[in-house]
């Protein structure tokens, strides 16, 4: 059996400009980076501006197991498929991130038969977006302890700096460092940390603007502490938001790639779903959506993550609308929620049990996908629930899940199979998403901005993650004292969560019961839009595993790269 890399080294790649042409992209709009990749110019957007929207269709899925179970697979199987049945699709997807790609999860690219290629490249430094984020970020940490050591002009209280450096790779031992030590010269010594690069603030503003001078207004509006009279301090404040716009002015625009199968994909945002808003970006979308006639994107993690936060931020700020819903789930996934078997970060895999048939298991790991379910059907939009089939899957247990779905709300449900068929295994999900795209909905928002941060926070704890309610620290109760007298009370909540269950505890499968959401703090990215509470001890820096996966990369005796997946 090929590996995912193997399969990707083995395809057979077109001209990014034959993929250009596929979508009605001009010349003059097309920015090389090789002869594979390609950025697309913002003024596009201006010469469709009049040009009706395309159906846009999120690729969501139940909480899954510490190993995924298979979006990005489904996403990029769905539009291969679309485009088999002779639509005009653009995938949308976002860039991966060095901390999974090198940790535990993997790359982002998909795997077998439905990836987006060149897969290396992408998966690596790509076309150096995440670099000009990780730039960006720094220079302002960089200028906000220089305006300090320079004679703190600005008042800027170092025990209320609320801005973190970052690095775009998972290390737990700069979660909680003191910099400034050595002497004067080096400033002065305070207790911070990092943040992994995709989790920060500047990513989100990459992913959530929706041009280079709303670029610039969020970059200014960025916060990054307090004054000793309490009064925030901005990038503008500082004076270096237009030198971080000016870094990050050919980042924003989107990176255009394919498919295995020569389809479309424009990969371009990095955000995390279970700590920053987890959907690529919305140039990304608004490109897509005006340059084909269905877009299919992905939300990361479960649809407790990803999904609600694409509706809840990414839709509410950018005014894009979804026609439809994909829940995909795997067996594996769901026998885990129902008790057959455990399954930890690093811990290794017992394909013995996992595999084995389990059918009570199976249908109390259903009630998972009930939860997913009545959330998507919830905001108002159809459903397509799609189990990805893997190789010891029984048709017994397919057709129960199928079953399950159907009886619960699903419009459709079937098994799929991307990793080894592409597109041609998600011919039949397609014809039912196209269905499902043409069914009146009554899309909408799950609060309204006018509630306060508490009504919110508890809105998204006890309707989508079941909750009895919510518990706050003291540090969390000072924060939001703190926002709604700034004025931060209207902004949307980004909730940073652990994606290994519907609650904050990672321990809690299934549909957790009888239990509080705690809230330990509270974060404010104004420039992005959002607060950020974070929930119970979710970190904002992941930690290497005890085999990494980058202990099997390495170059073979012809300089190929190998164990990449």
């Amino acid at each position: 059996m090929l590996s995912d890399l193997e399969i990707a080294q083995a395809a057979k790649l077109k001209p990014i400009t034959q993929i250009a042409d596929k979508l009605g992209v001009q010349e003059d709009e097309l920015e090389p980076y090789g002869k594979y990749m390609a950025k697309i110019d913002l003024k596009i957007l201006e010469r469709f501006k009049d040009k009706p929207n395309g159906k846009f269709i999120t690729v969501t899925a139940i909480t899954p197991t510490p190993l995924g179970e298979g979006k990005t697979v489904t996403n990029l199987g769905i539009g291969q498929a679309l485009a088999k049945i002779g639509k005009n699709v653009c995938n949308t997807i976002r860039e991966p991130s060095k901390g999974p790609t090198f940790g535990i999860k993997g790359g982002a690219c998909g795997g077998g038969y439905s990836q987006v290629v060149p897969m290396e490249n992408i998966n690596l430094h790509f076309t150096g977006d995440i670099h000009a984020v990780e730039t960006a970020h720094n220079l302002l940490n960089a200028a906000l302890d220089a305006s300090i050591l320079h004679g703190n002009k600005l008042n800027i209280d170092l025990l209320n700096i609320t801005l973190r450096r970052c690095v775009d790779v998972s290390d737990r031992a700069l979660r909680h460092i003191v910099v400034g030590l050595g002497g004067k010269a080096n400033g002065y010594p305070r207790e911070t940390g990092y943040d992994i690069t995709v989790a920060t603030e500047t990513a989100a503003v990459h992913a959530l603007t929706t041009g280079l001078f709303d670029l610039r207004k969020r970059l200014g509006r960025m916060v990054c502490g307090f004054t000793y009279e309490g009064k925030p301090v901005t990038a503008e404040d500082l004076k270096v938001a237009g030198t971080m716009t000016v870094l990050m002015k050919d980042s924003i625009k989107p990176n255009l790639v394919q498919s295995l199968e020569n389809t479309p994909v424009i990969d371009h945002g990095f955000p995390f779903a279970n700590v920053a808003h987890g959907n690529n970006s919305v140039l990304a979308n608004l490109v897509a959506l005006k340059v084909a006639d269905y877009v299919v994107t992905e939300s990361g993690f479960g649809a407790d993550c990803g999904a609600e936060k694409l509706i809840d931020v990414v839709c509410r700020q950018s005014g894009i609308k979804l026609d439809a819903v994909v829940i995909t789930c795997s067996i594996r996934a769901l026998k885990m929620h129902g008790g057959a078997f455990t399954l930890k970060p690093g811990q290794k895999y017992d394909r013995k049990i996992a595999e084995k048939e389990n059918m009570p298991a199976l249908e109390r790991g259903c009630e998972n996908l009930k939860v997913h379910l009545e959330n998507m059907l919830s905001f108002g939009i159809p459903v397509v629930v799609t189990v990805n089939r893997f190789t010891a899957d029984r048709d017994k247990e397919i057709d129960s899940v199928v079953k399950y779905a159907l009886e619960n709300g699903a419009y459709a449900a079937c098994a799929i199979d991307p990793w080894a068929k592409g597109g041609e295994g998600c011919i039949e999900a397609a014809e039912k998403i196209v269905k499902a795209c043409d069914e009146p909905n009554n899309f909408h928002l799950l609060y309204p901005d006018e509630l306060s941060i508490k009504e919110k926070i508890e809105t998204i704890a006890t309707k989508v993650y079941r909750a009895d309610g919510v518990d706050y620290t003291p540090i969390a109760e000072k924060r939001i004292k703190l926002y709604t007298e700034l004025g931060y009370d209207k902004l949307c909540i980004n909730m940073a969560k652990t994606h290994l269950s519907l609650s904050h505890d990672p321990n809690l499968k299934g549909v957790p019961k009888n239990y509080r959401v705690p809230v330990r703090d509270i974060r404010a990215s104004v420039g992005a839009g959002f607060l950020y509470p974070l929930l119970g001890e979710m970190r904002t820096m992941p930690g290497l595993p005890s085999v990494p996966a980058f202990v099997a990369v390495d170059i073979d005796e012809n300089g190929k790269t190998v164990g990449l997946f």
